[in-house]
């Protein structure tokens, strides 16, 4: 049976790759971009089973329009998937008022509207899927200048895993996608405006590690299977270098709650 997937960010990168791959094995798809001219190629090709739409998702009514007018169009909402993002690169001290905000907006702000508005339609189906572009670095940072990328994707975290068991009653399943790095062009879309010389070689290292980088168009099978699959898991971690890097961060983690648990115990009373 042919579901239906509504995807944000679809005109590039991992957006992109996942609505061609779920267009080839003949799901529905509403397809969101800014432009949405960049998805005219798709249309001409697939024809009615792709339903482009403009979006911005940090417009919260706009976002509710776009979700009824899916649901009007395809009679139901399967999937959602939240991806349409950007990542702010520059250390903490660098970033702006306006670049900060602008980052929540559309990294949190921006996936909270399109999971409320779909919710009630998932509630009256009792049934529904709703995958979070996240990352590795919601779940651990790097000392790589993206301070404010980090705190954006942590926020997702804390909203996702507090939403699954929220709804869980209601048939609906949550994910949160940890991709570690991908060569797509989210690292160069958001650059603070200031650059100050003493985080140069944090750059640097940013920049280095786009070397070990993996391919997108790599990830178009796990993500169909994820959406083909009965009962997904809450995190998915995608590519090589997530799982290492993840695990050596919350042992870490551990030996230092562990070694401070005095303290912490004491301070209870």
């Amino acid at each position: 049976m042919s579901k239906t997937i509504l995807i944000t960010g679809a005109s590039k990168g991992f957006g992109r790759t996942w609505t061609e791959a779920f267009l080839a094995k003949g799901y529905n798809v509403a397809a969101t971009a800014r432009n949405v001219d960049t998805l005219n190629d798709l249309k001409e090709k697939y024809g009615n089973t792709i339903l482009p739409l403009k979006l911005d998702v940090n417009n919260r009514e706009e976002s509710l329009e776009v979700v009824q007018k899916v649901k009007n169009h395809f009679g139901t909402i399967d999937v959602l998937i939240n991806n349409a993002g950007y990542a702010l690169t520059g250390a903490v001290e660098e970033a702006s008022e306006k670049e900060a905000r602008e980052q929540f907006e559309t990294n949190f702000f921006g996936t909270l509207w399109l999971t409320q508005a779909v919710l009630p339609i998932m509630r009256d189906q009792k049934s529904g899927h709703i995958i979070q572009v996240s990352s590795i670095l919601g779940l651990a940072t790097l000392p790589t200048g993206m301070g404010l990328y980090s705190a954006s994707k942590f926020a997702i975290e804390g909203l996702s895993e507090t939403l699954a068991s929220e709804v869980k009653q209601f048939g609906i399943n949550v994910t949160l996608l940890e991709p570690n790095g991908y060569a797509s062009n989210i690292w160069h879309t958001g650059i603070t405006s200031e650059s100050l010389p003493y985080y140069d070689e944090i750059k640097k290292a940013l920049a280095e590690r786009e070397n070990i980088f993996g391919k997108v168009e790599a990830t178009a099978p796990a993500i169909v299977n994820l959406v083909e699959n009965e009962n997904p898991p809450l995190r998915l971690l995608l590519g090589k270098v997530a799982l290492p890097f993840v695990k050596q961060s919350y042992e870490q983690r551990l030996e230092n709650w562990e070694k401070w648990n005095d303290v912490s115990v004491e301070a209870h009373g």
